[in-house]
């Protein structure tokens, strides 16, 4: 591997620029490192940062779902189309509790409670809608 400075003539940044200078004269090692070893490493170090990133979005609504990165494993025998339905409930979208967005109208409510409606309360809260869809 060969580290090249980047940072010439860039305003603000000279001290990354007397580090870089610094390094040229720095001798070569005759390091090697087996490909997998490397590979494995920058795959690692990626990854953390990727988690860093995704530790940050605590309101995303994913998050709630997946807080690990990396681990979702899917099955071969479904679509993406049915991981898409099937991800859409767990998140909490559809076209019920959410068309009011594209439509201008008022937030759809629970005729019972009062509440949101949301996938949530309609498939597992809401037990008048329970035994009226039974």
């Amino acid at each position: 591997m060969c580290w090249i400075p980047s940072h010439v003539n860039i305003s603000g940044s000279e001290r990354a620029d007397i580090a870089a200078k610094s390094a040229l004269s720095l001798p070569i090692t005759g390091m090697k490192i087996p490909a997998e070893e490397l590979i494995a490493g920058i795959s690692k170090f990626c990854m953390n940062e990727w988690q860093d990133m995704w530790d940050c979005s605590h309101g995303n609504k994913l998050y709630s779902l997946c807080p690990k990165v990396g681990t979702v494993k899917h099955s071969k025998t479904l679509s993406r189309c049915d991981y898409v339905f099937i991800y859409r409930l767990r998140v909490g979208h559809c076209r019920l509790t959410h068309s009011y967005l594209l439509s201008g109208d008022n937030l759809p409510t629970c005729e019972f409670f009062g509440l949101s409606l949301t996938v949530k309360l309609i498939l597992l809260d809401c037990t008048n809608l329970k035994e009226t869809l039974c």
